[in-house]
């Protein structure tokens, strides 16, 4: 504190959400670092040490060719009882049942489970918006198999590309018990702390801080969403930029619960 007694300005923190323009629609096989370095080309951007490159999942499940079609898909006894259940579509609900290690929930209009990857959620995160079929034939979308990889391979070929470390998120919209409407989380991330532990800090009044981790690459991923929309705006990769927390680089899987501390399964 000066001498006079003013109180000195906390250091300023300032984070900045960018849509990336230009992305097009993504098929199976295309490269997603060679997709986001022409829209960055074209928008005279730059990518810096401290910026986050958040991408939808849905893009990293098409280049990743995560497609099933719907018609040949034969529903199971258990995906035809759940179905009467919920009302959903049984080649869905056997895609979901294929997906998945554990059904949670099964009530009309409603099928959450745990995915094989360990998140908990509705239909396995199967969509089929924004999917387009051929021939007038349907397909369904499915999850990266291993959206933390995914994550760390985008990362190092943007590296090689740009000679700039970024971090870089895989992000879905999600549904949140007890409250409405849907929100991103990470999925994967690469190069930055997505979980950050700050057990064992004190508060400005020095107590120990006991419980508080505080789930960084989600949030980053819910600001995210804000401008990448949720519709037909085509605005799938974002770039946030301004502040990356010095903590412990740990992907995604640090923000997966483990079972036994589950108490609501």
């Amino acid at each position: 504190m000066p001498i006079d007694g003013t109180a000195v300005p906390a250091a300023r923190r300032r984070l900045c959400f960018e849509a990336l323009p230009g992305i097009p629609e993504v098929r199976p096989g295309d490269a997603l670092d060679e997709l986001v370095m022409r829209a960055l080309d074209a928008s005279a951007i730059e990518l810096a040490p401290d910026t986050i490159v958040v991408v939808a999942q849905k893009i990293v499940s098409k280049a990743e060719g995560r497609f099933a079609w719907l018609d040949e898909v034969r529903p199971s006894d258990h995906a035809l009882e759940l179905a009467r259940i919920t009302g959903k579509d049984p080649r869905l609900v056997e895609l979901t049942l294929a997906e998945s290690t554990d059904v949670l929930r099964a009530v009309p209009g409603v099928l959450i489970v745990r995915h094989r990857l360990g998140y908990v959620m509705a239909n396995a995160g199967i969509d089929l918006s924004n999917v387009p079929g051929k021939g007038g034939r349907e397909r369904a979308l499915l999850l990266p198999l291993a959206p933390d990889a995914s994550a760390a391979a985008l990362r190092e070929a943007l590296r090689a590309r740009t000679d700039t470390s970024v971090g870089v998120i895989i992000s879905d919209s999600f549904g949140r018990p007890w409250r409405n409407g849907v929100v991103n989380v990470a999925l994967g991330s690469a190069g930055i702390p997505a979980l950050i532990d700050r057990r064992g800090e004190t508060d400005r009044h020095g107590r120990t801080l006991q419980i508080t981790q505080t789930a960084f690459a989600d949030a980053i991923a819910a600001g995210a969403a804000i401008v990448m929309g949720e519709g037909d705006e085509g605005m799938p990769v974002v770039l946030a930029s301004g502040f990356l927390p010095a903590a412990p680089e740990v992907d995604c899987k640090a923000l997966l619960r483990p079972l036994e501390g589950d108490l609501f399964q």
